[in-house]
């Protein structure tokens, strides 16, 4: 099995746990755990696939991947009010999806042949679109969109690191390990240290 399969894999495993999380949030039923849990983990993904033209979509040509995502949404089902605080573990699994999805955007995109900037866009999206998509259809302010939290900077900065090392000479499996890395390493410190970005404040104009 490849490294891109396996990151594939991996993030959709914890995306779907973010996703059955929110739903339990929500108190749904288990249908409802199985939707947020699907949507949220193939939804980076599916989109990448349609822009890069990769046919068939990855989850099609491999359904074990939505097995696993239902899997996963059961397991939060039977067992979510084992965890005393679900929204830590929901942000704390959502940085490292985020981060493994980087990676696995990222490579997809450089083993097609694009370049960098398509690179960079395809990290992003595959490691932030499923939980936009999970957070909106539950009705919450995105994590994606939270004031001045690294999000979409921290996976920006995984994909160019990437970039950089490969162009410094590094193996391309190397390259994608400093990916997931830098973008966790960035996201976590979000959350426990409040690295932030400024955010614009308005002021009243000058007469």
């Amino acid at each position: 099995m490849s490294l891109l399969v396996l990151l594939d894999y991996g993030s959709v495993m914890i995306f779907a746990l973010t996703g059955a999380l929110v739903a339990s949030r929500a108190q749904l039923d288990l249908v409802g755990f199985a939707f947020f849990a699907c949507l949220t983990a193939v939804g980076g993904g599916t989109v990448r696939d349609l822009l890069l033209d990769r046919n068939p979509v990855f989850w099609i040509a491999e359904p074990g991947f939505i097995l696993i995502a239902v899997a996963a949404a059961v397991a939060v089902f039977f067992t979510a009010h084992l965890v005393e605080s679900r929204y830590r573990w929901l942000l704390w699994l959502d940085s490292a999806a985020l981060s493994i999805a980087v990676a696995a955007g990222t490579g997809v995109a450089l083993d097609m042949g694009q370049p960098p900037v398509i690179v960079v866009l395809m990290g992003i999206a595959t490691g932030c679109l499923g939980g936009l998509m999970r957070d909106v259809f539950i009705g919450e302010v995105p994590l994606v969109l939270r004031q001045g939290e690294l999000y979409v900077t921290a996976a920006l900065a995984g994909a160019v690191a990437a970039l950089l090392a490969l162009a410094a000479g590094a193996p391309s499996g190397a390259a994608l390990i400093l990916c997931a890395a830098a973008c966790w390493g960035l996201r976590a410190g979000s959350l426990a240290f409040g690295w932030a970005l400024p955010v614009y404040r308005g002021r009243p104009p000058r007469a």
